[in-house]
């Protein structure tokens, strides 16, 4: 398993989009907000890794 980071570029209701910054990409993932830190905003940076999110910073 693998170690991926992400921001938080957009929040839409009970999901929102993930960008790669790990990597060079302009794909967007969505996520369901109940997989996600529950503090999260927009401009937020996660860390995924053993199928959790970890809030960084």
């Amino acid at each position: 398993m693998g170690t991926w980071y992400y921001e938080v570029v957009s929040i839409d209701g009970d999901y929102a989009n993930l960008k790669r910054t790990d990597i060079e990409s302009d794909d967007l993932k969505l996520v369901a907000r109940a997989l996600l830190p529950p503090e999260i905003v927009e401009g937020s940076e996660l860390k995924y890794e053993m199928m959790q999110y970890e809030l960084i910073k």
